[in-house]
């Protein structure tokens, strides 16, 4: 049996592709990996059965035989540690690969995902307009400090697991019309969403969402 992953019944993002199941498909994806998707509605994942998968209750978890994972960080991780294909072969590559994950979540999300929730949520707020410059100034700052990598295609030689999760935090910033400030770092975007491993990861989540748009 193939490992069994949850994904949003009904993503919030309306198939864009912003719902952390998306980072764990392209990994399987990456790697050749067949994979199994339970969808799960808002209100199941609050219960008691979901929440022994995943303890605050969101999405994605893993579960293969008497594993279960949750974090998608965690769970790319996994993968790329059990097949080839997203962790160099040489050890000090992997661990830098591994710490391009972790820079990823760790340091660039955090304020990316401060700026999109305000744009989301906060508009009509009547804070939102003082605010909002603060916030961009945040990710500008991250988003000047990769483009100082240079243009390499990726950023520690060959597409590693660092990359597919740089590119799916920074995919974020798609509409904020922060990204073409940065071409360099639009492009590197870019080249993470033409791998034919992303377009089948986003079209299958995009396929679960046109399904419950027309239910």
């Amino acid at each position: 049996m193939p490992p069994t992953i949850t994904a949003f019944e009904s993503s919030p993002d309306r198939g864009k592709g912003h719902a952390r199941d998306m980072r764990v498909r392209w990994a399987f994806e990456e790697v050749g990996q067949p994979y199994d998707v339970r969808l799960v509605s808002f209100a199941a994942m609050k219960q008691p059965a979901h929440r022994a998968l995943h303890p605050f209750g969101q999405i994605p978890t893993y579960e293969d035989g008497d594993l279960t994972l949750f974090e998608s960080g965690a769970i790319v991780l996994h993968i790329a540690e059990q097949h080839d294909g997203l962790l160099p072969k040489d050890a000090n590559a992997r661990a830098r690969a591994i710490a391009w994950m972790f820079a990823a979540l760790s340091t660039v999300e955090p304020p990316i995902v401060e700026l999109t929730m305000a744009m989301l949520v906060e508009r009509d707020r009547s804070w939102y307009a003082e605010r909002l410059p603060s916030l961009q100034e945040r990710v500008r700052i991250r988003l000047g400090e990769l483009s100082r990598l240079g243009k390499a295609d990726w950023l520690d030689g060959a597409f590693s697991a660092g990359d597919l999760m740089m590119v799916t935090v920074l995919r974020r910033l798609n509409t904020s019309g922060l990204l073409d400030e940065y071409p360099d770092i639009a492009a590197y975007v870019a080249r993470g969403e033409t791998r034919p491993a992303f377009r089948r990861a986003f079209d299958a989540q995009l396929a679960v969402f046109n399904a419950a748009a027309r239910s």
